[in-house]
C-alpha cells in the first residue's frame, strides 16, 4: 500500500481531523486573549489547546490532500 493511498484512505474522517483541530485553534487564541485581560495561566493553557489543535489540523489537511492527490494519480482515462 502506497503512501498516499494509507494517509488517504478515509477523506471523511480526515476532514473531520481538520476541523476539529481548526475549532481547536481558535479555542486556543481565545484562550490566549483571554489571558491578557485575565491571568496569564490561560495564555499558557492557549499556547497549549493552540498547539494541539494546529497539529491534528495539519495530519487532517495532509490526509485530505493525499486523497486527492491519489486519486488524481491514479486517473484512469
Amino acid at each position: 500500500m502506497s503512501l498516499l493511498e494509507k494517509l488517504g484512505q478515509d477523506p471523511q474522517r480526515s476532514m473531520q481531523r481538520f476541523l476539529s483541530g481548526l475549532g481547536l485553534f481558535v479555542f486556543g487564541a481565545c484562550l490566549i486573549f483571554l489571558g491578557l485581560y485575565q491571568s496569564h495561566i490561560w495564555q499558557i493553557l492557549g499556547l497549549i489547546v493552540l498547539a494541539f489543535g494546529s497539529l491534528l489540523a495539519i495530519y487532517g489537511y495532509i490526509g485530505v490532500f493525499a486523497n486527492r492527490l491519489y486519486h488524481i494519480f491514479n486517473r484512469q482515462c
